[in-house]
């Protein structure tokens, strides 16, 4: 089962009432870039994209949180039947497949932080994971942004860490390799990216 658009927008507005925030905002414009992006690849489908990149962050309706935003959203849409919104929810806080490589602070259980562990050790990721792992890197409250400026925001919230620049890396190449998809940059197909510099 997977969630149609409008119930992803319900799920999405009732957990902004639940843990009000940015982030909801930040789910709107990820979900916009994955929409358009999938537009332009074969085999993907636009409104599928558009889901994954509304409820990615879904976890945090719960409340403030880390990596538990990630296992939080992995456990409410498995609740619901959405094994593949459960799936996205926990790759795309991971560029790198692994565990390790995460710059969250760790507030999950140790039952919890084993299932994770487990589970990107034994998947291979698809065009949906890539896809919102480079969209979570495209948008940002304000609108779409270029990966720099999230990557610069995100290192002064959670500070530099060992595999930092190998995070930005796999990002990196996750752009080439929908870029090469499609023919173009990314960015050519974002609406007033450019807008970014200026907030």
């Amino acid at each position: 089962m997977f969630p149609d658009k409008e119930t992803a927008i319900q799920e999405l507005e009732i957990a902004g009432t639940m843990n009000p925030g940015p982030w909801t905002k930040h789910s709107y414009n990820v979900a916009n870039a994955a929409r358009i992006i999938a537009e332009h690849c074969e085999f993907m489908e636009p409104d599928k994209a558009f889901v994954c990149g509304l409820l990615h962050d879904i976890g945090r309706r719960t409340g403030i949180s880390a990596l538990r935003h990630t296992i939080d959203g992995y456990d409410y849409a498995i609740s619901k039947g959405w094994d593949e919104i459960a799936r996205i929810c926990l790759t795309h806080s991971f560029p790198i497949q692994d565990i390790k490589a995460d710059i969250a602070k760790n507030d999950v259980s140790k039952t919890q932080y084993d299932f994770i562990n487990n589970y990107l050790c034994n998947i291979e990721y698809d065009d949906y994971d890539k896809l919102i792992i480079l969209c979570d890197s495209l948008a940002d409250a304000n609108g779409f942004c270029i990966l720099e400026k999230r990557f610069v925001d995100t290192t002064r919230r959670y500070g530099m860490h060992p595999f930092s620049v190998d995070r930005w890396n796999h990002t990196y190449q996750y752009k080439d390799y929908f870029e090469e998809k499609i023919g173009t940059s990314v960015y050519k197909l974002l609406p007033d990216i450019e807008d970014c510099i200026y907030h």
